[in-house]
């Protein structure tokens, strides 16, 4: 069992390499990179190549490392005590999985995505680090311990918003998704827009790969905003023309809506162009 990409994916050697041996080592695979360069489509990817499903597990800032494992709904409990309700007598009733506890119990091992972890608080990865090793938690409430049928093939995502404790690095394979180059980002477009003229690819990947080197730039436009502007092109129908022009002029491409993200790098780009004009 190896993973070689997907026909809806396009994955570096690199990367190939860092999944299978994350599997290989029974280890939770860590990967970073920057925002929008498939991180959370790889976990997807990785259920469809091995035919497994995907439990999903979104981390947000208030998310807790105990409800991964479950949660004792206390609240239910005492409204159903009060009306009298015969459920009340098995406290199991109120204890609510969370997506460890149903990783744990598939059949089959899925695919585990722990998404963005650094967006919890800091101890959050710390307090995974015995059931993520020992792949079993104990649950005080019914006094029973919950075992893996078979160790999940875990996929850690971070955005590096935080510095993640050293205790979970060593615990973790590490791979970092570097931006795809232009021939890269190219097979990436093809398998998004088979067919689309390369004329229009080629003057977009130019305007796009020179907007991403702008100094001073805050938000660097990723991998998924370029999709979304090359199909604003084709909605537009926008032709190559219209980008060429736009970069020998250097101003804004058309569109760039979907590629700046903010009034500062507008301003900047504008700048940037009017000293070009004025300097050409």
């Amino acid at each position: 069992m190896r993973f070689e990409g997907t026909r809806n994916f396009v994955a570096t050697e690199d990367l190939k390499v860092a999944v299978n041996a994350a599997v290989a080592l029974q280890r939770p695979l860590l990967i970073k990179g920057e925002p929008g360069t498939g991180k959370t489509v790889l976990a997807q990817e990785i259920a469809n190549a091995f035919g497994r499903k995907l439990i999903s597990w979104h981390i947000k800032s208030t998310t807790k490392a105990q409800q991964g494992l479950y949660e004792y709904d206390a609240v239910s409990r005492l409204r159903d005590s009060q009306l009298g309700d015969e459920r009340v007598h098995d406290i199991s009733n109120y204890i609510v999985k969370g997506k460890l506890w149903e990783a744990f119990e598939a059949e089959t091992a899925p695919v585990l995505l722990i998404d963005e972890v650094d967006k919890a608080d800091i101890e959050f990865p710390n307090d995974l680090l015995l059931e993520l090793d020992r792949m079993e938690f104990h649950v005080y409430e019914t006094r029973q311990t919950i075992r893996a049928r078979q160790r999940p093939i875990i996929l850690i995502t971070s955005n590096n918003e935080k510095e993640l404790p050293d205790a979970f690095l060593r615990r973790c394979f590490f791979h970092y998704i570097k931006f795809p180059d232009r021939e890269t980002l190219a097979r990436i477009v093809d398998v998004h827009y088979p067919g689309i003229s390369q004329h229009l690819l080629h003057e977009a990947l130019t305007s796009f790969f020179a907007l991403r080197d702008l100094p001073g730039l805050k938000k660097r436009p990723s991998t998924s905003e370029f999709l979304d502007w090359l199909k604003l092109l084709l909605a537009e129908d926008i032709g190559p023309e219209a980008l060429r022009e736009s970069n020998a002029a250097k101003v804004i491409p058309p569109l760039y809506g979907a590629l700046l993200k903010n009034e500062q790098d507008v301003h900047l780009f504008e700048r940037v162009a009017f000293l070009a004009k004025r300097g050409g």
